[in-house]
């Protein structure tokens, strides 16, 4: 398994962890990260995020050669697309995961990038050797 690979592997794995966890033991914190103008209910939006992290983890892991650099990009989208949660636990002051004060909260925001690059080099280096 080469490094784009493993790297793939565990986004993909990363990313059904943090869908389960969604569904289950962590939902309550993961209701602080959704802004307040979203039109649908908190909980439906985390329950809703959890089953698409589910699904784009599952395709990271196993989606055929072929494919892994759309899904790469796709899943680069959903980080890009729930960034705006992270920014509202930021300036709602909302603790969650840890993030229980605004340095740690600010801080978490720099993390969201990585999270796209990771997606899209880690997917198109193995698509540009199928």
């Amino acid at each position: 398994m080469n490094l784009a690979s493993t790297a793939r592997t565990l986004l993909g794995g990363a990313l059904i962890f943090a869908g389960v966890s969604h569904l289950t033991f962590a939902r309550r914190a993961f209701r602080a990260q959704v802004p307040d103008w979203v039109p649908l209910a908190k909980d439906r939006t985390v329950v809703l995020s959890g089953i698409a992290e589910v699904a784009l983890g599952a395709s990271l892991v196993f989606t055929p050669p072929a494919h892994r650099a759309l899904v790469g990009k796709i899943a680069a989208a959903f980080f890009v697309v729930v960034f705006p949660g992270n920014v509202s636990q930021y300036r709602n002051g909302r603790s969650a995961f840890g993030l229980d004060t605004d340095a740690k909260r600010f801080a978490r925001l720099f993390f969201q990038p990585a999270l796209v690059y990771w997606a899209v080099k880690s997917t198109h280096a193995d698509a540009a050797r199928a």
